[in-house]
């Protein structure tokens, strides 16, 4: 046995973990914890502000699968970091949020005064749905993160609250191997064969699948299983926006279901007789505000059961791991002859082949503004093979459509929460996890001005990536919701901001872009990057995103 302060101990038993990051922001609070972390060889990553900090562990744990850690102060820290909590815990990934916490004895706090830091941190994250932990005292500390950790590591994002008098308190540890562990995963589970057997009699009266693969496709390596599957029974495939690029490859694959559908997908869904899920939400994203799908039998799968039926309904429940699952259906399914396979045709295999999204629009390009359609399109082409697409949110975050990726393990978007403005903290979390990969974020101009503070971690922390500012002078989501409703949009519309004259100080290669030609002439510069770099792409604010579209006309089109 020995004797250490409780901060040791607890960043001792982090990087026994395996934890080679940490993301956050110094505090007086956490500030013991924070420097014994980064003595010790676990990096610490400062950011600006406490929900990046936070959005920087959820895309970390994203790009890695492991576990991703910040650290925020208290009080007003923790307010702050809000925002990127309720965002991080929708994500699915595991994130361990640390903050310091007050004192358990409050008189220690302020003996002239009120604890100005004072903040109900436990209730406001319990009443968010994050599991909350606190110990009382020194000796429960070691136990505490123990808890924590085993939460998180399952996927969730889970809350450790440090009072300041417990983190520096001295008390007794036990040589050897740290007992805070990560949670095993149960063992992927077979779905039961009475689920089989209902899902299998509705498939064989269908002759017109459909295959909708969310992430938990990806993530459980269920993909030739999935693929295999659509073969069998002549499916065409779709995917969620973040399983994007699942199917890439595949001679049926028909892209994104929902609002960013192309024509002809949304040609096909149409005549689609029932419908597959196989480990995706089904969430409003996905749905399109309840219009994505056609009014036909749905079979959900998912290991998870409370997921089935949450955000829509499920006519077939089938609980069982995405691979496991895919594999049993194929295993009961019988064979189809080439005339049992209508979506299956060549005509539609070459008419997929032959697809290009510019059949869908006609560019709308101004004297001084680019169509943002053509440019993600334009983009796709330039960018290095390797790399990774982050999406802000906003009306240009429909052109996730328009760039490959090659799959959902290398694109990431910040959705989980409908903000603007987190796309900064995930791509610093994306791009300490994914080194070797060209990260390359999209931001509007609104989530730019209100977070581009968050731009100098990436010079000071040395993660050099590309920046594409989709500038349409506005909030561009809002200008057409008011448009849409035969209102004044004045008031979300702004000055035409220059940012590339900013950025160049701090260190980015920047540019600004206002035509196609202007674009191309940094083909060579994106094909190759070498640093960070910059783009201020002027784009018209005219360009309608679809989901707008829908967003407006939901109403009308359920009629």
């Amino acid at each position: 046995m020995s004797q250490k302060p409780v901060y040791q101990i607890l960043a001792e038993d982090i990087k026994a973990l395996g934890v080679d990051s940490v993301f956050g922001l110094m505090s007086d609070d956490i500030c013991q914890l924070v420097a014994t972390l980064d003595a010790i060889g676990v990096r610490f990553i400062g950011g600006r502000q406490e929900s990046h900090a936070i959005m920087a562990a959820a895309g970390y744990a994203a790009a890695s699968g492991k576990l991703g850690v910040a650290l925020i102060g208290r009080g007003p820290a923790m307010a702050n970091g809000i925002h990127g909590s309720v965002s991080a815990s929708r994500t699915g990934h595991p994130v361990l949020i640390i903050s310091g916490e007050a004192p358990i004895m409050r008189g220690a706090t302020n003996l002239l005064g009120p604890d100005l830091k004072a903040f109900p941190a436990a209730n406001v994250l319990r009443d968010i749905g994050i599991a909350t932990f606190v110990p009382t005292s020194a000796a429960a500390a070691r136990q505490t993160l123990a808890d924590a950790v085993a939460e998180a590591s399952l996927g969730r994002a889970a809350a450790l609250l440090l009072p300041t008098d417990v983190q520096t308190a001295y008390t007794e540890v036990a040589d050897g191997p740290s007992p805070v562990k990560l949670s095993v995963r149960p063992a992927p589970q077979k779905a039961r064969q009475q689920s089989i057997d209902t899902a299998v009699a509705m498939i064989r009266n269908a002759k017109r699948p459909l295959i909708v693969g969310g992430i938990g496709v990806h993530r459980g390596g269920a993909r030739a299983a999935v693929d295999a599957l659509a073969e069998k029974i002549g499916a065409l495939c779709v995917t969620t926006i973040k399983a994007k690029d699942l199917f890439r490859g595949s001679p049926w694959d028909m892209g994104i279901l929902g609002s960013s559908s192309h024509s002809l997908a949304r040609r096909h869904i149409e005549q689609a007789d029932v419908v597959i899920a196989i480990g995706g939400a089904l969430n409003s994203l996905t749905m399109s505000s309840g219009i994505a799908l056609p009014a036909v039998p749905l079979i959900h799968i998912d290991t998870t059961r409370t997921n089935i039926g949450r955000w829509w309904h499920a006519d077939v429940a089938v609980v069982g791991d995405a691979k496991l699952t895919a594999e049993q259906l194929v295993a009961a399914l019988p064979d189809r002859s080439a005339a049992e396979k209508p979506f299956h045709t060549d005509e539609i295999k070459k008419a997929i082949a032959a697809f290009e999204h510019t059949q869908d629009f006609q560019p709308q390009h101004t004297a001084r503004t680019l169509d943002q359609r053509l440019l993600a399109l334009e983009l796709s082409k330039m960018l290095p093979e390797n790399r990774h697409i982050v999406f802000d949110g906003g009306n240009f975050m429909a052109n996730w459509a328009y760039i490959t990726v090659p799959n959902p393990g290398h694109f990431t978007h910040t959705q989980d929460s409908g903000s603007v403005g987190l796309g900064f903290g995930t791509t610093v979390g994306v791009k300490r996890a994914q080194p070797d990969r060209t990260v390359v974020l999209f931001i509007g101009d609104g989530g730019m001005l209100m977070t581009m503070g968050e731009i100098e971690t990436f010079i000071r922390e040395d993660l050099p990536v590309i920046v594409i500012c989709m500038n349409d002078a506005a909030y561009g989501a809002e200008v057409h919701i008011l448009k849409g409703q035969n209102m004044p949009p004045a008031k979300a519309a702004f000055l035409d901001v220059d940012f590339a004259p900013m950025m160049e100080p701090l260190g980015f290669d920047a540019h600004t872009i206002r035509t196609m030609d202007e674009l191309k002439k940094l083909a060579p510069l994106l094909a190759n990057p070498d640093g960070p770099i910059f783009i201020d792409a002027k784009v018209n604010v005219d360009v309608i995103a679809p989901f707008i579209v829908e967003f407006t006309h939901k109403d009308e089109k359920k009629k």
